[in-house]
């Protein structure tokens, strides 16, 4: 009998334990199905609804609540005068707005009433002027450059002068085009082949191996501007790094290789896209090199493995990463998980109002040292507790996002001595976004050298923007001085310091289509 009783003791434990991982299973799965359709049918967005603070607000698929609509037919409506509308310079949104650069067509609106009358019998009181918003079509125009061979009768010299530089030699693309083409393809997301479309229906024959060719030539007169760009980011004190992946290269028939770009924004605004065929740890340490000053990056442990080789480098994590996992554990665990982000919350509210006062330095320091330092200690305090007294599985979303964060907390906390270090690395995500919006229209590149191309103009391109730069301007610039300028200064010809040397007389296209 003790024998029998021992084996179905042993049964049972092996039965609760089959039960205790096909539970874990079906919560994985539940997990899974549950963000495929947040995938396809929910938003993306990370921000938080707070429902109590407005019941009104209704998630998709909701349906209204009675008593609400029943309260709201009740309501009586209080008379009231109607104001007039005052247009706000900080509403972009609000009429139309232009400035002197746009051109303005002026169409004088004839009078049918006045048809016949003499001009003598007219008096011009004055003008009333509508604006109306208006397009043409892509714009292309042929630039002939006529050379006359005149001979001299005193000493009957024939003199001809030389044909006009062109910024790719013995090339028949010019500059303007040139800039145009990269801006389109690289900041508005316009693929080659709806170039092509387009010049074709403004009756422009060219091949389109011809602009791929211009767009491949163009990007490398630029790849010494680039290469002083990441010098000049490799200088910064804090710098955001991260990696993003991209189809370049063919891996066998129909496949194409995946690999990645590894962006790095320096505390300058400038960022570049360094280009690799993988995600290895090695690659940290290509790009990086002797780097000295705090990195910021996500979780990945590539970037502290070389912070920990490294004695003049050290490691901060992002803590909108650290956040989402906890986003993630809402389904299954919404009591600790809504506590997490409560706290994730408060030291966000606190970087705003840093930002709304426009503190730095000591002051920033100061505010993160007297009340973000307590909210990261009561939330680690809070977590090395859950994790104690909860009997999760290691594989619940809860317990998962709890790890994440407390594998790096000395990361998480570096913020807090060094009031140049960001709270997480939002802006370097925001300025990488043209990579995956990309994607979606010219979907891989064919060749790693095209993606190293990408990679270079896309930095030159995102860096305009961070300083405000029309790239357009700027390539019609760089593009022409590239070849005259000191190798010794290339530096002055990144965006950041293009702005302070050129930015007040750049040089034009022969066209000239956009005025100063």
């Amino acid at each position: 009998m003790v024998g029998i009783t021992i084996d179905l003791d042993a049964r049972v434990k092996s039965v609760d334990r089959e039960l205790a991982r096909a539970d874990a299973r079906l919560q994985q799965a539940e997990q899974q199905l549950r963000w495929f359709k947040k995938q396809l049918f929910g938003t993306k967005s990370e921000r938080r609804v707070d429902l109590e603070a407005d019941p009104l607000q209704l998630h998709l698929g909701e349906q209204p609540r009675q008593e609400t609509a029943a309260k709201e037919t009740s309501t009586p409506v209080r008379g009231h005068a109607r104001r007039k509308r005052v247009r706000s310079e900080d509403n972009e949104d609000s009429g139309l707005r232009f400035d002197d650069t746009v051109p303005i067509v002026r169409i004088a609106v004839p009078n049918p009433e006045l048809e016949g009358v003499a001009d003598s019998n007219q008096i011009l009181i004055t003008e009333r002027i509508t604006h109306r918003l208006a397009q043409q079509p892509a714009s292309y125009a042929i630039i002939e450059s006529v050379r006359q061979v005149i001979k001299r009768r005193d000493t009957g010299d024939i003199t001809c002068p030389p044909s006009p530089a062109s910024a790719l030699e013995k090339s028949y693309a010019d500059v303007s085009l040139l800039a145009g083409m990269l801006v389109d393809k690289f900041r508005y997301h316009l693929p080659l082949y709806r170039q092509h479309r387009r010049m074709k229906a403004a009756g422009i024959t060219v091949s389109r191996a011809s602009l791929t060719n211009w767009t491949h030539s163009a990007i490398a007169l630029l790849e010494p501007i680039y290469t002083a760009q990441q010098a000049s980011v490799l200088k910064s004190k804090v710098l955001a790094m991260d990696e993003t992946p991209i189809r370049a290269g063919r891996k066998s028939k129909g496949k194409m290789r995946t690999a990645y770009f590894w962006p790095m924004y320096g505390d300058r605004d400038e960022v570049v896209f360094p280009y690799a065929e993988s995600r290895a740890h090695k690659h940290v340490e290509a790009f990086l090199g002797d780097f000295e000053g705090t990195l910021l990056t996500d979780g990945y442990g590539a970037y502290p493995a070389y912070a920990e080789r490294r004695e003049k480098v050290e490691h901060a994590s992002c803590w909108t990463h650290a956040r989402r996992g906890f986003i993630k554990a809402e389904d299954l665990e919404p009591g600790r998980s809504k506590r997490a982000l409560e706290y994730i919350g408060k030291l966000y509210e606190i970087e705003a109002e840093i930002k709304e006062r426009k503190l730095e330095g000591e002051s920033k320091l100061e505010i993160r040292g007297d009340r973000s330092k307590l909210v990261v200690a009561e939330f680690f305090e809070w977590l090395e507790e859950e994790l104690a007294a909860s009997s999760l599985l290691p594989s619940n979303p809860f317990t998962e996002a709890a790890n994440y964060a407390r594998d790096r907390r000395v990361g998480l906390q570096a913020f807090l001595a060094n009031p140049e270090v960001p709270i997480d690395t939002n802006h370097l995500e925001r300025t990488l976004r043209p990579i995956p919006m990309g994607r979606k229209n010219w979907l891989f590149c064919w060749t790693e050298l095209g993606a190293e191309r990408v990679g270079q103009i896309q930095s030159l391109i995102a860096t305009c923007v961070l300083h405000e730069i029309d790239p357009y301007v700027y390539l019609v610039d760089v593009l022409q001085r590239i070849d005259t300028h000191p190798q010794s200064r290339v530096g002055e010809l990144t965006p950041r310091r293009w702005k302070d040397c050129f930015a007040d007389q750049p040089l034009k296209s022969a066209i000239n289509p956009r005025p100063s």
